[in-house]
């Protein structure tokens, strides 16, 4: 009596992935230390693709080639975790309580609001170098075109201006101010 090979037992297909899986271990793992030239990753992503294998026997058709089915999964999986490796950091906790330590800012904006009060105090001279300097980016030779004036006039507008506003922010007295 000539058995079936519809009838053959359920067990007789994943015993032969198994032992064509196992029988691939060897060039697996070569092929994965080439990859990531890193014996313990290699080590994972040869065991991680083995396990995908797995889990997708049912999705391999037999007769095709194995081999070549088994080092795309490999390779496949490689180039996953390094694009997910790529996008993680290692945790510094120094360096995270560093960056991540936010200054309080309610004070910004009423330093904010005591310099443009003190802007408004200031002669209009000094008031003009510091918006032009300070606020628009201008450099002194062009602070200097604008305001018609000499170079050395506008650096010493300039300080005159800083020191001022300086003053009333702190809180000195008008008398000491200008």
């Amino acid at each position: 009596m000539g058995e079936d090979p519809s009838t053959a037992p359920a067990d007789a297909e994943p015993l032969d992935f198994r032992d064509d899986l196992v029988a691939l271990i060897p060039a697996l793992r070569a092929f994965a230390r080439g990859l990531c030239r890193d014996r313990v990753f290699a080590d994972d992503l040869v065991q991680e693709a083995m396990m995908r294998a797995w889990a997708s026997r049912h999705t391999y058709t037999p007769g095709t080639n194995f081999r070549a089915w088994m080092f795309k999964i490999l390779r496949n999986h490689f180039y996953t975790a390094v694009r997910k490796n790529n996008r993680l950091t290692s945790w510094d906790p120094e360096a995270a309580e560093r960056i991540l330590v936010q200054e309080p800012t309610q004070e910004n904006g009423i330093n904010v609001d005591d310099v443009s009060k003190a802007m408004l105090k200031l002669p209009a001279q000094q008031r003009e170098i510091l918006l032009l300097i300070a606020g628009a980016g201008l450099s002194y030779e062009e602070a200097a075109e604008v305001a018609g004036c000499n170079i050395g006039t506008v650096k010493s507008r300039l300080n005159r201006g800083r020191v001022a506003i300086k003053q009333m922010v702190e809180g000195a007295p008008p008398e000491l101010v200008g």
